[in-house]
């Protein structure tokens, strides 16, 4: 299904005038470990950009990722611009996001006392590199924070958006009973709309 689906979206791209959509369609593929092995994502990933085509890959760690894709797992995250790490505690996940944060430089001051016939003080100064997000402080990470990395910029340590302060959170059926999507109602209706109309109709309407 995802297949077709992104063969059909670089189809209509490739036919339009100047090689892609005329709409920005971005993927939101949530739990991308439970749907399986795309073929030659590895592939799609680093040539659906040029199309206005875009993927948001969900995982809970990123051992996820390796298990599927093995050695393309690096390819495919090689071509992902945007990095969210919004909390967890897979040690390799950790270990990754702590080496990607980079280190932080701190002044280091060494005080020492020599006690003897003559008494004496000194004074070592030494800068020391530390990890700006050590492994045990990520895995501790407050649920209400997250760590945006962006490629050609610093990483961002952030507050999560509150998705109630959406414009259009009142479209949800969170806030609003009245926005249940019933599948079964609108395949009914579809498939009743198709019956009812005349097959030059029909593919008109599927050649848009």
């Amino acid at each position: 299904m995802y297949s077709q689906l992104f063969n059909l979206l670089c189809t209509r791209a490739d036919t339009n005038d100047g090689g892609k959509l005329k709409y920005h369609v971005r993927c939101l593929l949530d739990e991308f470990a439970n749907i399986g092995e795309i073929p030659q994502f590895e592939k799609l990933i680093a040539t659906i950009r040029s199309r206005e085509i875009s993927a948001s890959i969900i995982l809970q760690a990123k051992s996820q990722l390796k298990a599927i894709y093995k050695d393309n797992a690096d390819t495919i995250e090689g071509n992902c611009d945007t990095t969210l790490f919004l909390g967890g505690k897979e040690k390799s996940t950790l270990k990754e996001i702590s080496e990607s944060l980079g280190k932080e430089t701190i002044d280091s001051y060494n005080t020492s006392q020599n006690r003897g016939q003559s008494e004496s003080y000194g004074t070592n100064y030494q800068k020391l590199g530390k990890e700006l997000k050590s492994q045990d402080e990520l895995a501790v990470m407050d649920g209400g924070k997250c760590i945006l990395q962006l490629r050609g910029v610093r990483p961002f340590f952030s507050d999560k958006y509150d998705i109630t302060k959406h414009p259009n959170y009142k479209y949800l059926l969170d806030d609003n009973p009245n926005m249940k999507f019933d599948i079964a109602d609108y395949v009914a209706k579809r498939s009743k709309h198709r019956m009812e109309t005349p097959p030059d109709k029909v593919a008109i309407e599927y050649a848009c």
